[in-house]
């Protein structure tokens, strides 16, 4: 199996035309960041609402996870033939597969800031609105893009099921290798979703260093230290 898998990616067949190793990773990553950027619109809000205030923040996040164990490939074939259209079967489960994670990991975020330091900004006759912004998203935003990243990794992953309603996406060799019994060409599919999935941590990694106020990074690294050592106390 190693060798076919060798020999697939040593075809330039297999680099060029609409199947081509180029243009199926562009569609799949295509469905992923489309995916990605609805579900943050969607959930990224709620969460600093619910974080904020504190209300139904437990019911929603707990139905949010509850939505996790939803079969993403039984529901975008349920959307497919509501629908009868492909894209917006498989955005609609994308999406609902998305927004879990951001949403657990901005109200999670909303939740961890220290309340003495919320009290210290309303002492300093900030309004809410200034409070969240200035005070607790600040605070709150490694969690809220750790969130982000969780849902980016699970989407790579799912993003799969495209191939099943006809879409492109790497789940194209996955699917038409198993058809052929191309092993091959599964394995392939296989690694390539597994390296877009890297690329794109790293990528998101970086623009978390990029976007966290290095004085929280900070105060989180301490915070960790002195878990650790307690652990180890």
């Amino acid at each position: 199996m190693i060798g076919e898998t060798i020999a697939w990616f040593g075809d330039p067949a297999n680099w060029q035309g609409i199947d081509g190793v180029p243009t199926r990773l562009l569609q799949h990553a295509g469905y992923v960041l489309s995916a990605l950027a609805i579900a943050g619109a969607i959930a990224i809000p709620l969460g600093l609402y619910v974080g904020h205030t504190g209300r139904g923040g437990v019911t929603l996040v707990g139905g949010g996870n509850a939505i996790r164990a939803l079969p993403t490939l039984g529901l975008v074939t349920f959307l497919f033939l509501l629908f009868s259209d492909s894209e917006t079967a498989t955005m609609i489960g994308l999406v609902v597969l998305g927004i879990p994670p951001i949403l657990a990991g901005t109200y999670a975020g909303l939740q961890s800031t220290d309340h003495q330091v919320v009290d210290a900004a309303e002492g300093m006759g900030m309004t809410g609105w200034q409070r969240l912004w200035k005070v607790e998203v600040p605070v709150a935003l490694p969690l809220v893009l750790g969130g982000v990243r969780n849902s980016a990794l699970q989407l790579v992953a799912t993003a799969a099921v495209a191939a099943y309603v006809g879409l492109g996406g790497l789940g194209r060799y996955v699917l038409d290798g198993l058809a052929v019994f191309d092993y091959g060409e599964v394995v392939a599919g296989a690694l390539l979703t597994a390296l877009l999935a890297i690329v794109l941590d790293l990528f998101l990694g970086g623009l978390q260093r990029a976007l966290v106020p290095r004085g929280v990074r900070l105060a989180a690294a301490a915070d960790t230290g002195k878990q650790l050592t307690g652990e180890v106390v």
